[in-house]
């Protein structure tokens, strides 16, 4: 069944002005229809923006406590419709159904976290150097926010964002991918069952080249939050630097994990399967190298090989499927264009390479889990991100220089260590220039009360989710205040 999806705008579902729509497929079987969304234009953006505008005053005067009270009523309603939700990431962007639902459960996980924060928005109260005086700090919401999301991560990214800009007392206008509108717009309808005020939420479908950029650019905006790739974050980045807004910046990343010779296999081999194939490779946190000791690298190469060969593709909706699709044909292309890189540069093709089209996956865009080895880190599979299910297999000889080739690149989002000496993984934990380490385990897999950021091409330095430096403190702004009731001029650094 085909969903119609409307802009939300000023507490009302609404068509694009002009009327135009656009349609979700399923990645998995295009002749599915998802959704039709409308084809937002300028005027559609100038419309949300004034909305969330109207209602920032009122919005940012409810007491945080009782903005968090919404957040844990759309909590509990995720909660509820979590089977229904994860089979629409499902349908619409592809990933196997218990990626499905964990990607509704993130959502679940930070309404409650950010609703909790509604209760621990905390500035500080210090003492004054002089005498009848106090001094403290206190948080205030920036205005109205333009939250730009992926089409990966359809209701988390959205949620990540939308809760921790609300809590803050922010009005917000929400911009998802045009391959995942209904994912997006299913998060919006549970905000406005749980009774966000109109205005407060504004939702508006488009592509990004004009209706994100118009959003991020408009003068009644504030602030962007930004997660997609380093092309599109760079160029926000020229943007408003102009326009001296601050932008929070999720972008892509060349995550390695690292295989050190007295690692347990098994162990590290699931680790590379999940990394390098959970949701077909399409996750900035992706494993796309592997870095292995040359005393265990050519078991570990032919155990890595021998398992992706035994991974099933086909819709994430069939309970035995272990890889779903790419999320389009020009993502496909792009993958199979890094596929012949790799052979042209030289590496060696383990298993994979190939478009599959059996049967009912001739529908979808499938390519089977790829492994190259004999790759070397100047190799440009070993440099650029392919956002695909391909991994390249990298030769080390020690720990150092292993932490050399993972730094080797441009991105620092996240990277992993499989050792059983203690020492190593806390060198390598103190020495890896990534934001996120993990330490016997793959590269993904974070938790909300903790931030999730990236360095140097991966980020902004403005982490998303929970804990100290997460999104709270993107989403608010610090005031400090002074208070003298001494009743006498007194002077700073002057009277003692």
């Amino acid at each position: 069944m085909t969903a119609l999806i409307k802009n939300f705008i000023a507490g009302s579902w609404i068509d694009a002005g002009d009327g135009r729509r656009f349609a979700s497929r399923n990645p998995a079987d295009t002749r599915e229809t998802v959704a039709e969304a409308p084809l937002s234009a300028r005027s559609d953006v100038n419309l949300a923006v004034a909305a969330a505008r109207a209602a920032f005053p009122e919005w940012r005067l409810m007491p945080a406590p009782r903005r968090g009270e919404i957040l844990f009523r759309a909590g509990e309603l995720l909660r509820r419709d979590k089977q229904r939700l994860g089979e629409l990431v499902t349908r619409e962007m592809g990933k196997v159904l218990t990626e499905g639902l964990g990607d509704v459960q993130e959502a679940i996980d930070i309404a409650f976290y950010m609703a909790g924060e509604g209760r621990r928005l905390q500035g500080e109260t210090v003492p004054s150097e002089l005498p009848d005086k106090d001094c403290k700090s206190v948080r205030e919401p920036i205005g109205v926010v333009a939250l730009i999301t992926p089409w990966n991560f359809p209701i988390a990214i959205p949620a990540w964002k939308l809760f921790a800009a609300l809590i803050c007392g922010n009005s917000v206008v929400l911009k998802p991918s045009s391959e995942t509108p209904a994912c997006a717009a299913a998060l919006v309808a549970i905000l406005e069952i749980a009774g966000v005020p109109p205005g407060v939420v504004n939702f508006v479908c488009g592509p990004g080249e004009e209706v994100g950029e118009y959003l991020s650019t408009h003068p009644d905006v504030d602030a962007v939050s930004f997660t997609g790739s380093f092309a599109a974050g760079e160029h926000l980045e020229r943007l408003m630097a102009d326009l001296h807004r601050p932008l929070a910046l999720e972008m892509g990343g060349k995550n390695a994990i690292i295989v050190m010779d007295d690692a347990d296999l098994e162990l590290a081999v699931e680790g590379a399967l999940w990394g390098g194939f959970g949701t077909s490779g399409q996750r900035c946190t992706a494993a796309s190298r592997m870095i292995v000791h040359e005393q265990v690298y050519d078991r570990f190469t032919a155990l890595l090989a021998e398992r992706a060969e035994r991974l099933r593709l086909g819709s994430g909706l069939d309970g035995d499927t272990h890889v779903g699709p790419l999320i389009n044909e020009a993502q496909g292309q792009k993958v199979l264009d890094y596929i012949d890189v790799g052979t042209q540069e030289g590496a060696r093709l383990m298993t994979g390479g190939f478009r599959v089209e059996d049967g009912q996956l001739a529908h979808g865009f499938f390519i089977a889990p790829t492994v190259f080895s004999g790759v070397s880190p100047a190799m440009r599979i070993a440099r650029e991100e392919i956002f695909g299910p391909v991994i390249s297999v990298i030769p080390c000889a020690s720990l150092d220089e292993a932490i050399a080739i993972a730094n080797g690149v441009p991105f620092g989002l996240s990277t992993s260590i499989y050792s059983r000496d203690v020492n190593k993984t806390a060198r390598a934990e103190r020495d890896l220039a990534s934001g996120i380490v993990y330490i016997n385990a793959s590269t993904i897999g974070a938790e909300v009360q903790l931030p999730f950021g990236g360095w140097r091409h991966s980020g902004s330095g403005h982490p998303e989710a929970g804990g100290r430096g997460g999104a709270i403190d993107f989403f608010s702004r610090v005031k400090v205040i002074y208070r003298d009731y001494s009743g006498r001029l007194q002077k700073a650094q002057i009277d003692k």
